[in-house]
């Protein structure tokens, strides 16, 4: 029933429920937060770490049941396999259209592998509950400059990469899947048009933040998850709130399986010159083939959408 509310309404309501849902699980969160924030015991601080996750999973579970009450979307997710484990480690990379992705990583990926966490912005610690509960989780935080600004602070040139490299050092206790957003930023035309990407559908991509989880955990991840988000019914990425209110009908999730760099490991992204540009050409390749898989996505969608047969409704994921 909620799902025919006029959608300023519905929007509220949903706003509402994850806003309750979040204040409850974030309380339990805070509780084992405070004792591992006292108890400075690695192994105990291990365990710690395993139980938030565990309480954040159910955080996770709690807004996938509050979608499916309140959304009607046809999700068509493409590339699943019986490979997938949460007892392996994954590098995903993916590309960026809106604030929702987010939500579409974890409402998809939740339990069939490691726990996503992802690289954010330093400001966003002040996120009300969130930030605390990001830190917590063991979310590594980045505080990015800008060229003009490293021009004059030289100093502080590759502390966002040192910051990765500490990050990943935590990633190495139990498995991880670690997301990383290659553009950095996400998709508009404005950017596209700034950038003049060579991409029909996408920015142009860093290697930087990839490079260096691949040296840091190479040895350690399993394989690479290239997953590819379309909003097939949307000229323009929607927002967070669009797909509050019910006005995203329609969500694509492609997933292809990548292996892993050969020599990777161990290899300095700022000072080795053929690391970095051999590193820069394999983001290059992904996201040319992701391009043009977007492309025939889009074709395929906009030729008959009667032919997707792959639909999995909300019930089933």
């Amino acid at each position: 029933m909620f799902r025919f509310l006029p959608p300023p309404i519905l929007g509220t309501l949903v706003t509402g429920l994850f806003f309750i849902n979040t204040v409850f699980w974030a309380s339990v969160l805070f509780f084992f937060v405070l004792i591992k924030f006292m108890i400075p015991i690695h192994r105990w601080r291990n365990a710690c770490s395993r139980i938030l996750t565990f309480i954040a999973t159910h955080w996770i579970d709690g807004n996938s049941l509050i979608v499916q009450l309140t959304q009607k979307i046809h999700w068509d997710v493409r590339g699943f396999t019986d490979q997938l484990s949460p007892d392996q480690s994954y590098l995903m990379v993916v590309n960026h259209r809106s604030w929702s992705d987010i939500f579409i990583l974890q409402h998809v990926f939740n339990r069939r592998i490691p726990f996503l966490k992802f690289f954010l912005k330093k400001e966003l610690i002040w996120v009300p509950i969130l930030g605390l509960a990001w830190w917590a989780l063991d979310f590594p935080f980045m505080k990015r400059y800008s060229r003009s600004f490293l021009e004059k602070h030289p100093e502080l040139r590759g502390k966002d990469l040192e910051t990765t490299r500490k990050a990943c050092e935590k990633f190495k206790t139990f498995p991880v899947t670690v997301i990383n957003f290659p553009e950095g930023t996400r998709f508009n035309s404005a950017k596209h048009q700034a950038q003049n990407s060579p991409y029909r559908n996408l920015l142009l991509p860093r290697a930087g933040g990839t490079a260096f989880v691949l040296s840091c955990m190479g040895e350690f991840l399993s394989s690479i998850l290239d997953v590819t988000i379309v909003y097939p019914k949307k000229a323009v990425p929607p927002t967070f709130w669009d797909m509050l209110s019910g006005r995203v009908s329609d969500i694509i999730v492609q997933v292809n399986y990548l292996p892993l760099p050969d020599n990777v490991s161990g290899k300095n992204y700022v000072e080795d010159d053929d690391y970095r540009n051999q590193s820069q050409d394999w983001v290059n390749q992904v996201w040319s083939r992701k391009d043009q898989q977007m492309d025939a996505i889009l074709t395929e969608f906009k030729g008959d959408r009667q032919q997707h047969t792959r639909i999995i409704t909300l019930e089933a994921l």
